[in-house]
């Protein structure tokens, strides 16, 4: 086999493995019997057990955020160089929900192991999202140029509860499906990421318009206001 082609293999074999049984029931005996391969093949193409997930992980990390960057760069040039925070927010949550959730996703190997990587925080993960967070700081300068004036501290803590709410959905879905006995469809993607959209607005600017920008939100002095939904 050519060492392209057996690389390809590791990297599939691996992922299939790692989606249906998780990181740390996979060993690299297991992937190698998979992908029909030797030990030795896989030390050469990724060193170890931890570089060979960190592979995967970025390799499905980066088409995932260019994803996002694309539908965030069509939002401002639809807005002439600013968008809604709604379309800042649809073009963060989208790509994820859309790539892991509904039932056309439910074979991929890849959607499964995006969230096992969801579910399971292990070491190479964990360091590579702590580490690559330059396709976020352009969501956060987009959220500026949205809503100009805003107090930052909120647009970060806006863009970080956006991020929490997509990635519960999809690691949770199972207990959600169980919880509202169907009634709360996971099947309906685009229902969903609306769902995360309008509430993350409605945390950020309290339910204001979202054409006009909201003044900085008011101190909460002890008390609860809209922005605490």
């Amino acid at each position: 086999m050519a060492s392209d082609q057996t690389r390809s293999a590791i990297l599939a074999a691996a992922e299939r493995l790692y989606a249906d049984r998780g990181f740390g029931d996979v060993t690299l005996r297991d992937i190698v019997a998979e992908a029909n391969v030797n030990l030795a093949a896989v030390n050469y193409h990724f060193g170890s057990k931890d570089e060979l997930i960190a592979e995967l992980f970025v390799t499905r990390s980066i088409a995932g955020n260019r994803e996002r960057l694309a539908e965030l760069r069509a939002a401002e040039e639809a807005g002439g160089g600013r968008a809604s925070i709604d379309a800042i927010f649809r073009a963060l949550v989208g790509p994820p929900l859309r790539g892991c959730l509904g039932r056309d996703r439910e074979s991929s190997a890849a959607a499964r192991f995006m969230i096992r990587a969801s579910i399971e925080t292990v070491p190479p993960i964990r360091r590579i999202r702590n580490r690559e967070i330059d396709h976020l700081r352009k969501f956060a300068a987009a959220m500026r140029r949205a809503l100009p004036g805003y107090d930052e501290a909120e647009l970060y803590w806006g863009l970080h509860f956006a991020l929490a709410m997509s990635h519960h959905t999809i690691r949770e879905k199972e207990r959600l499906t169980k919880l509202s006995e169907g009634k709360c469809d996971l099947g309906d993607v685009q229902a969903i990421i609306e769902r995360v959209v309008s509430v993350s607005v409605m945390a950020l600017t309290g339910g204001e318009a979202k054409s006009k920008p909201p003044a900085r939100p008011a101190a909460l002095h002890g008390r609860l206001t809209r922005q605490d939904l």
